[in-house]
């Protein structure tokens, strides 16, 4: 059908023709055009179908004006189109009609309990679809257990990279380990290129999601994903779940800087800082007998163990003896 209305050289000629010479046969007008007879009845079908060609009473036919013609053949379908837009105006009220009961429902749910269990993956995938769409200033997020399924990959970074087209910060701690999953790995780097701040650290106590710091995602069993999730807003817990994202990420190392496995062996303040984790110091041990910030250990520490490749402080500190670093 759309090839028959195209309108070419060839039927745009016998259009011309045919307003200057209404009363020609097919052969005459195939003459004028210097056309054959078929080729000028298809352009005549194409003009009809158009509707710039209508049959004559008399015989012959008659080129019908181009802005007539566009009205006929064009009027049903845009009393179709408004018809549409009718129906869909009249759906989006409906909806948009909802949206105080919606919001009102969802004070409630918050009201009802500070502590909602939500059970079922789609149920849990539903929540946080809306937490991360309701989300206006900051997204906190610990993800341990190195490598994540790309089924889990999938459903979060369209979320994570709605959030930051709508300027919203995000903080990501990731475990050292993650760095050595393919899929994790390519996550975590579109995070950073998306603007969001990324750090990775040795051991993380479960996984987390603090949306604008006035709702927190807990997993109810941290080795069973689908078990379920609490959905906590009692602002007493709130404080101590934000305090304790603040401590972790305190303690965690830029993505960008952690080194890859299989550097140098460590010199200077970073050997010294290798042989008190190796003898079972804590950072803030280290910290106060090198004169260094915790902060300033904790970087270090991180480094050391992304380039060991371990996983935890006492691996760290086998592996460094194995490659004669605390000889």
């Amino acid at each position: 059908m759309h090839g028959e209305r195209e309108l070419d050289a060839v039927t745009v000629r016998v259009y011309q023709l045919r307003v200057t010479h209404p009363t020609d046969g097919l052969g005459q007008l195939a003459a004028r055009a210097g056309l054959a007879p078929e080729e000028t009845a298809r352009a005549e079908g194409r003009l009809l179908a158009l509707g710039l060609l209508q049959r004559s009473p008399g015989g012959g036919w008659v080129a019908i004006n181009p802005e007539s013609a566009a009205e006929n053949l064009l009027a049903p379908a845009e009393q179709g189109i408004l018809q549409r837009r009718i129906a869909m105006a009249a759906t989006r009220e409906q909806l948009l009609a909802l949206s105080g009961d919606y919001l009102e429902a969802r004070g409630m749910r918050s009201a009802r309990s500070s502590i909602e269990i939500v059970e079922g993956i789609d149920n849990i995938r539903a929540v946080i679809d809306d937490l991360a769409r309701n989300c206006v200033r900051c997204l906190d997020v610990l993800v341990p257990g190195g490598g994540q399924s790309e089924v889990a990959i999938r459903a979060a970074l369209p979320l994570d990279l709605a959030l930051r087209a709508r300027r919203v910060e995000i903080r990501a701690l990731f475990q050292h380990t993650a760095r050595r999953h393919r899929a994790t790995l390519q996550y975590m780097q579109r995070l950073g290129l998306a603007g969001a701040q990324v750090r990775t650290s040795s051991t993380l106590p479960a996984r987390m999601q603090i949306y604008d710091r006035e709702c927190t995602v807990l997993p109810l069993d941290p080795l069973r994903a689908q078990a379920g999730v609490a959905i906590v807003r009692d602002p007493a817990v709130l404080r101590f779940l934000c305090q304790l994202f603040d401590l972790c990420w305190a303690d965690g190392t830029d993505f960008g800087e952690t080194e890859e496995a299989g550097g140098p062996e460590p010199v200077g303040t970073e050997r010294e800082v290798l042989l008190l984790m190796a003898a079972g110091r804590t950072n803030d041990e280290i910290a106060r007998s090198l004169g260094l910030s915790q902060r300033s250990v904790s970087r270090t520490v991180a480094r050391l163990m992304a380039r060991l490749d371990a996983s935890n402080r006492f691996q760290a500190g086998a592996l460094a003896a194995l490659r004669g670093w605390l000889a």
